[in-house]
């Protein structure tokens, strides 16, 4: 939400630039299909691809907001403009999805090979958008093109980059067999900023300053141009974080 009226969450330090942030170093953005689409899968009648034209043809809403990173940084008042989730689920996804069947988890899938799962009600609240330009702008390559989600009262984490693939669930997925350490700093499942919801299991206090000493850091790695050698490698999955 805007700071100028809530202020930050707890645990938040502002940024004053809004950098390209993620798993992905400083590797190079995914490259996006001459033809983009998004893949609507999970519980539908009939698995289909909406093609980014077709936004287009849906209300268009501009969204000002704070966006907050997990690992402690804010970026104030971006303006973002596209789709309401809210509206793309209803008028696209929700008439594909047969009466009997209750959706309750939406996972969401980036070119990058990135994922983020949230609870429908999370990413059906207000503010939540498919983006398709920022500050005026079409995104770029560092900040989700050609489209992104856009969930301001979560962390970054949910998300995701370059959207193409969105998967209608009746339950959370299955976790994936992970060693213990792994599990231990899995994500939270709502990622709510306000309720400082940013690990499963580790408790807040604990891994606020192992964040701030990373934050430093990964930001110059993340902030520096892929070398040549780098462009030939597959990229890794990039975090939904900026």
């Amino acid at each position: 939400m805007p700071s100028s009226t809530l202020g930050l969450p707890p645990g938040q330090r502002r940024l004053a630039r809004f950098p390209r942030f993620g798993v992905h170093l400083s590797r190079p953005a995914p490259t996006v299909p001459v033809t983009p689409v998004i893949q609507i899968r999970g519980a539908v009648t009939e698995a289909f691809d909406v093609p980014l034209a077709r936004l287009a043809d849906l209300p268009r809403c501009e969204l000002v907001a704070d966006f907050h990173c997990v690992t402690g940084w804010s970026t104030a008042d971006l303006r973002w403009e596209g789709v309401a989730f809210e509206t793309f689920y209803r008028d696209v996804i929700a008439p594909a999805v047969p009466p009997d069947v209750v959706v309750t988890h939406v996972v969401f899938g980036g070119l990058d090979g990135y994922r983020s799962v949230a609870v429908l009600d999370d990413v059906l609240a207000d503010g939540v958008i498919i983006a398709e330009r920022l500050a005026g702008r079409p995104l770029d390559g560092d900040h989700g093109a050609p489209v992104r989600l856009v969930s301001p009262a979560q962390y970054g984490y949910i998300s995701t980059k370059h959207l193409c693939r969105i998967d209608v669930r009746t339950a959370a997925p299955a976790s994936r067999r992970v060693p213990i350490g792994a599990l231990l700093i899995r994500s939270h499942p709502r990622a709510r900023v306000w309720e400082e919801e940013r690990h499963a299991f580790l408790p807040t206090w604990l891994v606020r300053p192992v964040y701030r000493a990373l934050k430093v850091p990964f930001l110059f790695l993340c902030g520096r141009r892929p070398t040549r050698s780098h462009a030939r490698r597959p990229g890794l999955a990039a975090g939904g974080s900026t």
